[in-house]
């Protein structure tokens, strides 16, 4: 998620905008250059000085302006172009017959395109056009003609304004589709966190209520009804319901910030074991990082709670956890019945999540896998595959603790 954040925070379009700034100050200290070599052929020096040393000042001025799209106003634009305009239009009235009749440089100078790219990256290719065409028709005014070497800079300031104003606005689209997707994963993310704990939580106790007061009768027996509705109405919600909001704050459950020790996996295995379940593993911890550690742990305990519903209460499993260099690999076997193919989906179509979220979405996001092996008749092996290095992504990221299953578990 913090990786999301990053790539959301980076705009494409700031870069051009502090690329502008620079070039805005550059031009106006380029124009006043050439207005200085120049100074003996000017008909009345007066005119170009001063429009230069407000051209100057104006620059400098707001420089903090061409931050940002939101700073750079509609009315300050138009100012800021109506400031080339009068510079081209002055021209003549400074130079007299002189150099601009022979297509030399107007008193802004390549300043006027800066105006001109301000307008492209606030308003997209149609600003552009329309400030570009402006600044082309006031060129062609002050030259009285339209010489080849104007109409080539005229078209040249055009063309490059409008093509910088779509590919700004195209930008934008890709901006607000690449917010849009990540807003889906983060929502998605967290529905199936909420999936999660719903299942590992409420609907083991609905279902644990539905069985034992099913077996009760009497009033019992309307009670566990009771539960048993109420456990397929929420099922129908968490796999159907709208996509909640993304959590903005952490809550209650969530990790200290100093919870970065590492932990050991073969230990928070060992509550699992008893007489029906034999842990094996190595002599030495097996440390995984926090977050990844409990996540795992909850995954196998989904896996025993599986077997517990599915195979009998008293069925026998065995845990074998191996710890390799880059990887931890747990395995959970069990001899019960094995499942049937395609059982898993009709699960994962009736909302049972027990391994679609609770085994094969916790691994998922901690970037590793989960594979089932089942042979009806010869019982079933979930295998998990936990990488040391890359559990930063998704959700593992966040630090956020899930509760290890309690109960009696479902698919």
């Amino acid at each position: 998620m913090r990786r999301e954040a990053a790539a959301m925070s980076m705009s494409v379009e700031q870069p051009l905008w502090r690329a502008l700034t620079a070039y805005r100050a550059l031009t106006a200290v380029y124009a006043v250059a050439i207005a200085v070599v120049a100074r003996d052929s000017y008909e009345r020096p007066q005119v170009a000085f001063g429009y230069l040393a407000v051209l100057l000042v104006w620059t400098l001025a707001t420089l903090p302006r061409f931050t940002g799209a939101a700073r750079c106003t509609r009315p300050f634009l138009a100012v800021d172009t109506g400031l080339a305009l009068a510079g081209i239009l002055l021209t003549p009235l400074a130079d007299g017959a002189g150099r601009h009749a022979a297509d030399g440089p107007t008193l802004p100078s390549i300043w006027t395109a800066g105006a001109v790219l301000a307008c492209a990256l606030k308003g997209g290719w149609r600003w552009a056009a329309a400030a570009s065409t402006l600044v082309g028709a006031a060129n062609l005014a002050q030259r009285g003609e339209a010489s080849p070497n104007t109409l080539h800079n005229v078209l040249l300031v055009w063309v490059a304004a409008i093509a910088i104003g779509y590919v700004v606005e195209v930008a934008r689209a890709s901006e607000r589709t690449l917010a849009r997707a990540l807003e889906i994963q983060a929502a998605t993310r967290e529905r199936e966190r909420l999936a999660r704990d719903i299942h590992d939580g409420v609907l083991q106790v609905l279902a644990m209520v539905q069985r034992r007061g099913t077996a009760v009768g009497g009033e019992a027996a309307e009670l566990g009804r009771l539960a048993g509705e109420q456990e397929a109405a929420l099922r129908r919600l968490i796999t159907q319901g709208p996509v909640p909001e993304p959590r903005t704050a952490a809550g209650p459950d969530a990790a200290p910030e100093d919870d970065t020790r590492p932990q050991d996996l073969m230990a928070l295995l060992g509550r699992y074991a008893d007489a029906r379940v034999t842990l094996s593993g190595p002599g030495t911890p097996v440390e995984l990082a926090p977050h990844a550690a409990r996540e795992t742990a909850a995954a196998v305990g989904a896996a025993l709670d599986n077997v517990r519903t599915h195979v009998g209460p008293g069925a026998r499993a065995w845990v074998l956890v191996e710890d390799e260099p880059d990887q931890v690999l747990v395995s959970v076997r069990d001899e019960g019945p094995g499942i049937p193919e395609g059982r898993l989906a009709e699960a994962a179509e009736e909302g049972r999540l027990g391994v679609a979220q609770s085994i094969q979405g916790r691994l998922r996001d901690l970037g590793g896998t989960a594979e089932l092996v089942s042979v009806p008749g010869q019982g079933t092996e979930v295998e998990l595959t936990v990488p040391k290095q890359d559990q930063g992504g998704g959700e593992a990221a966040t630090g956020r603790r899930y509760p290890a299953r309690t109960g009696e578990g479902t698919q």
